[in-house]
């Protein structure tokens, strides 16, 4: 396993931000893990979160000159980020979106660096993909370019088809996509930790029934 996923999975273990047990997904199905970036919820954790996908964006190789991030969970996000990159020595621009067009002030939907050149995504995980469409036809119709999209955990999961959702956003778009960790990534430390593995097997059984295949 990549060591920078190893510290990921425990720093997400440590925050409860991934937890083990039963939850219900807005997809209605039964998964036997949760991974919520909302509980990195305090200022040395996101300090910690915005170097991971720092160092991950950097690894990638993605060439960007801005980055973006959608409301509500980009926010956070893309601010940490920037300020990781500004400790490496690197000065980001960045931008974020509102939910609703403002018309009084300095109007406009987009907040921080006006969109252009090339805009590197980032967001904390792609579920339907609704939220990169909307961002990518945002960046477009600001007449900038898209170059790629980050992420928190890949999850390996079926979408609508045979396809994730990542998969089915690298088909539609034709972008590059980095992660901090995956599905498979998490089965392969638990298998072997005393206090986790009990829930490997279930972990399985969902990967068999919904995970895409390799």
């Amino acid at each position: 396993m990549d060591h920078s996923s190893q510290e990921f999975i425990e720093f997400a273990l440590k925050k409860q931000v991934l937890q083990f047990g039963q939850f219900k997904t807005k997809a209605g199905r039964l998964s036997p893990y949760f991974f919520n970036t909302g509980l990195f919820n305090d200022g040395e954790s996101l300090m910690k979160l915005g170097m991971f996908y720092a160092k991950s964006i950097e690894a990638s190789k993605i060439p960007f000159d801005m980055l973006y991030g959608p409301a509500y969970k980009g926010i956070p996000l893309v601010s940490s980020i920037v300020i990781a990159f500004a400790s490496l020595g690197r000065n980001v621009p960045f931008a974020f979106n509102r939910k609703e067009k403002k018309d009084h002030g300095e109007g406009g939907v987009i907040i921080g660096t006006p969109l252009k050149g090339r805009v590197l995504i980032v967001d904390d995980v792609i579920s339907a993909g609704t939220s990169v469409n909307e961002s990518v036809n945002l960046i477009l119709e600001e007449g900038a370019k898209p170059s790629g999209i980050a992420i928190s955990i890949d999850r390996e999961e079926k979408g609508t088809g045979l396809l994730s959702a990542v998969e089915e956003i690298k088909e539609t778009h034709h972008l590059p996509i980095c992660h901090l960790t995956s599905l498979q990534e998490i089965m392969r430390y638990i298998e072997h930790h005393e206090t986790y593995a009990s829930h490997i097997n279930a972990m399985r059984d969902y990967q068999k029934v919904y995970g895409i295949k390799a």
